[in-house]
């Protein structure tokens, strides 16, 4: 069992982590932090428990080997190779031959930093791009991959992976790339693992790394899904950083989710379509940029976009990028046709659809243009744990909530996705915060009596089940439970009933890879009015 830490200490600590690695951990992820620390104080080795190991942290008395243990199980490793596929495209088709063009490789090094690499999927993608452009040639190629988490790096240096760091990864890149060892994982080729250089690095550190004769500075900086994991003012600080680090016209690439007006007002920012790059430009970050026409021909824009037209549209022109037939009312638009303003309901419309990337791409110009909008962000971590990304649910998941301390429903995925990975005390906790946001929220008392029923708590499960009956008084047998995936009121009623007779059991709790998809859509969408 966990000691508990008082919040008291709970506070001082998430500080600290904030001051020391930039992470965010809002009130909200508390017990995220604690089990961390609590893991790190075993590992450690500390003799005098969890507390001894507190005192030691906020100690002047503090080591690196203390740090970086911390910072192996505060830090997320989820990833993947040709993880967001589209940037590596636009790397590999429009700004690799730019720079080729400009006599980067063959006169000086086409200079790549994989920033937060994780355990290296991310750069030996990156390799592989550039091996499979370069073919036979003798391209001058640096590639650098830094972490904060020494046990990631020591994995990507030994680049033996399994077949989850592959999902959704061409079956070329693991027959060209990779030799098969052992059970089910494979091996990156030394020709690909000489191509990039690990090292660890703290993005909160005032000094960022050069290369080796690097005068000029990056020519490419990945730094996806990194950001988001940090405070605000960390992220405008690793973002000044990140600027200074690039050559000029150097391109920064970060997640979608992570594209940000005000955050990279330093930076051009270049719309391809249905993904934004930010340049670092020597001339007003305001500009006009030309977009490369291979990729405006492909996709059927225009070949130039203005950032003010881009504030208007963004990313929901990626409802326009399909691939497929298209119908009369969602053509390709013309050079002269103006794309549809993002909104809530495009992105919640690509959501049902299951267009879970190009929500995201939607959610984040509405997100660049009101940083404060929990509706978007719940809907984005919708989105991601309908992907499996559980670790950046629960993190767009708290952002809700920081927006909105009564979002019912971001308690409720929160809660629910605690469920599934295990933490019940935390899940239980999220669920008695969705009810107390708001009371009439059907399956937050459904699934606080399931937690008692599960414990062995008749009384308190009883309690909770009466409180349900009472709620779905209010409905018609026909109507569906909000946020249940199509459940209607009848049915759980039914349920209720038959489990109090003995006839059935409870179910022990909604289905998650079911329910998110649906969550999303309004109340007025789901239930039928009285």
């Amino acid at each position: 069992m966990i000691v508990k830490i008082s919040h008291s200490m709970l506070s001082q600590l998430s500080e600290f982590v904030a001051s020391h690695f930039g992470l965010h951990f809002s009130k909200e992820r508390w017990p995220d932090l604690q089990r961390g620390l609590y893991a790190a104080a075993q590992e450690y080795g500390c003799r005098h428990g969890l507390d001894g190991y507190v005192q030691e942290l906020l100690s002047p008395a503090l080591t690196q080997r203390q740090l970086e243990g911390l910072a192996c199980r505060l830090t997320v490793g989820e990833t993947y190779f040709f993880r967001e596929k589209r940037s590596l495209e636009i790397l590999e088709r429009d700004i690799v031959p730019e720079l080729i063009r400009s006599g980067a490789g063959l006169g000086r090094a086409i200079r790549i930093w994989s920033a937060g690499c994780a355990t290296g999927e991310e750069p030996y993608s990156v390799a592989i791009v550039l091996r499979k452009l370069m073919g036979l040639k003798k391209w001058n190629v640096e590639i650098l991959a830094t972490d904060l988490n020494a046990k990631s790096l020591q994995k990507a240096v030994e680049g033996i992976y399994r077949e989850w760091s592959f999902r959704g990864t061409p079956a070329w890149v693991r027959s060209a790339y990779c030799d098969a060892v052992g059970d089910e994982c494979w091996a990156i080729t030394p020709a690909i693992q000489k191509m990039v250089t690990f090292a660890p690095l703290n993005l909160m550190d005032d000094v960022y790394p050069p290369l080796s004769n690097c005068t000029n500075g990056f020519d490419v900086i990945f730094c996806r899904n990194v950001l988001m994991y940090l405070t605000p003012e960390a992220m405008r600080k690793v973002v000044r950083q990140l600027h200074r680090s690039l050559a000029t016209d150097g391109w920064l690439i970060v997640s979608p989710t992570e594209t940000s007006h005000e955050l990279f007002f330093e930076f051009a920012r270049v719309d391809f379509g249905d993904v934004t790059l930010y340049r670092k430009s020597a001339t007003h970050s305001r500009k006009t940029l030309t977009l490369p026409s291979v990729v405006c021909a492909a996709n059927g824009f225009s070949p130039q976009l203005t950032e003010q037209r881009f504030e208007n549209a963004g990313a929901a022109m990626a409802l326009h990028c399909s691939t497929g037939p298209q119908s009369e009312d969602r053509k390709i638009p013309s050079e002269n046709a103006e794309p549809p303003a993002p909104s809530y309901g495009l992105a919640l419309a690509l959501h049902e659809l299951g267009r879970y990337e190009d929500a995201q791409q939607v959610i984040a110009a509405l997100l660049s243009q009101n940083g404060n909008d929990a509706p978007a962000m719940l809907l984005l971590a919708r989105a991601y744990a309908n992907q499996g990304k559980l670790a950046a649910a629960l993190v767009w998941c708290d952002k809700a909530i920081a927006a909105d301390k009564m979002a019912a429903r971001a308690y409720y995925l929160r809660a629910t996705i605690l469920q599934e990975q295990g933490s019940l005390p935390e899940a239980l906790f999220a669920f008695k915060q969705t009810v107390y946001a708001e009371p009439q929220f059907v399956l937050g008392h459904f699934s606080l009596g399931n937690l008692a029923l599960n414990r062995g708590k008749l009384r308190e499960s009883e309690k909770h089940f009466e409180n349900v009956l009472l709620l779905l008084a209010q409905y018609e047998p026909e109507d569906i439970v909000p946020e249940s995936e199509g459940l209607t009121a009848g049915r759980l009623r039914e349920v209720i009933v038959s489990q109090r007779s003995g006839v059935v059991p409870i179910v022990s709790g909604p289905d998650l890879s079911r329910m998110f998809h649906h969550a999303g859509k309004p109340h007025a969408e789901q239930a039928k009015s009285r």
